[in-house]
């Protein structure tokens, strides 16, 4: 798998093949068996459910298409879970419920598909439990958005009765999403996305003090997209089985669609990217969350998404990518081998997939890995579940595609008995002392201080975390004293990020001279980072300070900036920008000058932008050029309006004589197609043979800003994320030291069409029209497929009618060019193979 995989390294495009067939009657019966009874398949041309030759899945593990959903009659299913009686039960996104009982494994016989009577549809979230139906009602087919309690109350099988428990503000694909049963058995949990108001919840575990704490003017969507959603954004809460009491439980994610707690009551989702940031610095993956009590992930409007090194949002377990969230579940249950019984189980609606997530102790909480378990072209997945007879059952449609039944069953030889976890006693120390912590959420407590303190300072970030919110729902006259006296490094940073929260304009003097104690030199990478943000979150709660208390912030800051580290110099040019730094602005062009990466330049326009002192006309000028250049840019559909905001905001600041002195450098370029970085002259033909022996003899004395550059310039930021920088059309490159060996690693860059990935392969639609579309799909809704032709333009699209489509074929070539290392001397191929297999760390060995 890691030899497949590293085939889309360093490069731009990567394709998703697609297929919707027209078929016979005869071909859809073939492939799954007869129909229900109750719904007979209609005679002539039909769609049909994706076949099983277009879905692939691990060895060992067999699909089977169980049923296709006769579009005009059931719809499209969205949601499913299993009742007490191991049946499925399911909903079509904008229209009934359905009760189905599948055949037995290894069983031809029919499927038996029912249309419940149920007055409610349109559920993005069914839990059975209680002895009762729950229903999210999502769409407003029949009844008002909210939380619904169905019962069986005569007993002939139907859902007579129909209860709201809950009225919820928001709907449709941002709304109400998921509803689980809690760890404990004796609650509920329900999701929604970011269009969805708290459900005014009588308890919450959150602090209620979350705002969009953004120290710069923060710009909203370029297109104008939720330009009036702030935080908190998406939100889990829990309720009891008659949904009287709510209490929220985390806050920050963007649009979550499904929740599902591990063994040791751990809850994880799978949160929304938004496609339309491609290529700008606040872009953020889709991504695996661990959902600790009071968790705040970082979702905030527009350009102000909180990155993941910020201390007042908690980071992913696993970045995924590009992709479109649907459900999650663990693999308790099935019959399975061990590792996929405890794996965790995402579903990726726009590419297909359905992923294996191997989750591992780190610390109190949680890093992993994702392995495609299942993927089809097309597999619209969005649910699953795990059935009586432990196989796992999926669902494919959504937007009135056509929608199917699946189920994955174990035919290898492995052994498929109950597994448990593997014991790891410093795990379980580390989980239940986050645990202990979490006790003082959501309330106030005079033990919870001198509990608490202690742990502000620990090296587990989670910890931290529930530290932090433990002593946050304190009265702060408790604690102010305490942290500002604070002499531990990290503790004082913890503290006062909790003071800048949640004390008051008069906190601001001593929380800068609390934070000016710490000595730049001394601290590392994250408490730098902790440090600035710090700051950040007290002048943009607290106003910007005074000149006297500006100036010693400058003194102490100038001096670090620029850092040569993108993270350190992001949050340096902001503050010193923001507190009107004399030299900020001059060292901010400097740094436009030269950054590697599309996204570095963007932010340090973005902070200039802002900027109202410090200039001179020159670097007015080269400001301006460089919106001229960014023309040549490329990202997703909002990216041209961003970049057109940030100009106007930069105009707004000229005076007449300088809009006039700049006139020319001021006019709109047409957009075009250029790369980032300039073209280099051709050096040689590298080969594996050449290349390969040198890396394995062992990388001595490389240049890490050498090797950094030469990512750039092969364009690699392009379409690649690596740390901090670059963005995701292609796979992210961090940690790729840790998934690839040497020889996977290099092949990729050197020989991209040897072996090709299924998810990069692009793939070649012949049209009935006579054109010819080469491309990744992007979107579909109902008959009409989107395909992106060009990935470094993903907002130009092309939409082909499924009906249109007349053949498909697979590109033998990558879409990963070749000759990369051809404009690179031999001293700069092994200078960017160091910074790949350092990771990033200009402290690894290899540089020394």
């Amino acid at each position: 798998m890691k030899r497949i995989a590293a085939l889309g390294l360093l490069v731009a495009l990567f394709g998703a093949a697609l297929l919707f067939v027209l078929t016979s009657t005869s071909n859809q019966a073939r492939a799954a068996g007869k129909n229900s009874k109750k719904h007979p398949v209609e005679t002539g041309p039909a769609l049909e459910a994706t076949p099983l030759d277009a879905i692939q899945s691990l060895p060992g593990f067999k699909v089977e298409r169980l049923y296709s959903v006769p579009a005009a009659k059931q719809g499209s299913w969205v949601s499913m879970t299993v009742d007490d009686k191991g049946r499925l039960i399911t909903c079509d996104q904008y229209g009934s419920l359905y009760r189905v009982t599948p055949p037995p494994i290894g069983s031809t016989g029919p499927i038996d598909v029912e249309k419940l009577e149920a007055d409610i549809g349109g559920a993005q979230g069914l839990l059975y439990a209680f002895d009762s139906l729950y229903v999210v009602e999502s769409e407003r087919v029949k009844k008002p958005q909210g939380l619904y309690r169905l019962r069986d109350t005569k007993g002939n099988g139907q859902f007579d009765s129909v209860e709201l428990l809950r009225r919820l503000n928001g709907g449709g694909e941002h709304g109400p999403h998921s509803v689980i049963l809690g760890p404990d058995g004796k609650s509920l949990y329900i999701v929604a996305g970011n269009f969805t108001r708290t459900p005014d919840p009588e308890k919450s575990v959150v602090p209620k003090i979350w705002g969009e704490d953004q120290l710069l003017k923060r710009l909203p969507d370029g297109n104008g997209f939720a330009a009036n959603l702030l935080a908190p954004g998406g939100w889990v809460c829990r309720t009891d089985p008659d949904g009287k009491t709510w209490e929220l439980t985390a806050i920050g994610m963007r649009n979550c669609y499904g929740i599902a707690f591990n063994t040791f009551g751990d809850l994880f989702t799978y949160d929304n990217d938004m496609e339309w940031d491609v290529g700008l610095p606040w872009y953020r993956p889709t991504r695996v969350c661990h959902l600790t009590s009071g968790s705040d992930s970082g979702w905030r409007n527009g350009s102000g998404k909180f990155p993941s090194y910020y201390p007042d949002n908690l980071p992913a377990a696993v970045n995924i990518g590009l992709g479109a969230p649907t459900a999650v579940a663990f693999g308790y249950g099935t019959k399975f081998p061990a590792k996929y019984q405890q794996a965790l189980y995402i579903l990726d609606w726009t590419y297909g997939v359905i992923y294996a997530v191997h989750l591992e102790p780190n610390g109190s909480s949680y890093r992993g890995t994702a392995e495609r378990f299942v993927s089809g072209q097309p597999l619209p997945v969005t649910n699953l579940a795990v059935g009586h007879d432990g196989a796992l059952y999926f669902t494919i449609g959504g937007r009135r595609t056509q929608s199917g039944l699946y189920r994955v069953t174990y035919t290898g030889s492995e052994s498929t008995a109950p597994a448990k976890p593997q014991p790891n006693a410093e795990a379980e120390k580390a989980r239940d002392l986050r645990h202990q912590l979490e006790a003082f959420h959501g309330h106030a407590d005079p033990n919870a201080v001198a509990a608490a303190w202690p742990h502000l300072g620990s090296t587990d970030r989670f910890i931290r975390w529930a530290a932090r919110t433990a002593i946050e729902f304190q009265p702060v006259s408790d604690w102010q004293d305490k942290a500002l006296a604070e002499k531990d490094p990290e503790s004082l940073l913890t503290a006062m990020v909790a003071l800048a929260r949640c004390g008051d304009k008069t906190a601001e003097p001593a929380i800068v001279a609390a934070l000016n104690r710490l000595d730049w030199n001394s601290l590392g990478h994250d408490r730098r980072l902790e440090l600035l943000r710090a700051y950040e979150l007290a002048f943009a709660r607290m106003g910007k300070p005074d000149t006297g208390i500006a100036k010693s912030v400058i003194d102490r800051l100038d001096e670090a900036f620029p850092a040569h580290d993108v993270d350190a110099d992001r949050e340096l040019s902001a503050v010193l920008v923001y507190l009107d730094a004399p030299d900020a602005v001059a060292k901010s062009i400097a740094l436009l000058k030269t950054a590697q990466s599309q996204e570095e330049q963007i932010w340090l326009a973005y902070v200039l932008r802002t900027a109202e002192t410090g200039w001179t006309m020159a670097n007015r000028k080269a400001l301006f050029e460089w919106f001229q250049r960014a023309a040549e840019f490329r990202g997703g559909h909002s990216f041209p309006g961003y970049l057109r905001e940030m100009k106007a905001d930069a105009v707004r600041h000229l005076s007449a004589d300088e809009k006039t002195a700049l006139a020319e450098v001021l006019k709109d370029r047409p957009r075009a197609s250029a790369p980032l970085m300039p073209p280099r002259p051709f050096v040689k033909k590298y080969t594996m043979a050449e290349v390969l022996p040198l890396i394995q003899a062992g990388l001595k004395h490389r240049n890490f800003d050498r090797g950094h550059e030469m990512f750039a310039a092969a364009n690699c930021f392009r379409c690649h994320r690596f740390q901090s920088e670059g963005t995701t059309v292609g796979p992210d490159l961090t940690g790729c030291s840790g998934r690839f060996n040497v020889h996977d690693l290099l092949e990729s860059v050197v020989e991209p069409s040897k072996v090709i990935a299924d998810q990069y392969r692009a793939t070649i639609f012949v049209l009935a029209d006579g054109r010819t579309v080469v491309g990744r799909i992007s979107n579909f809704s109902g008959d009409s497929i989107m395909v992106a032709p060009n990935l470094l333009a993903p907002d130009e699209q092309v939409a082909i009618h499924r009906h249109n489509i007349e053949s498909m074929r697979a590109s033998p070539i990558s879409p990963m060019p070749t000759g990369l290392l051809d404009t690179l001397t031999q001293d700069e191929v092994l200078d960017l193979m160091a910074y790949l297999l350092s990771n990033g760390d200009r402290n690894n060995g290899m540089f020394h």
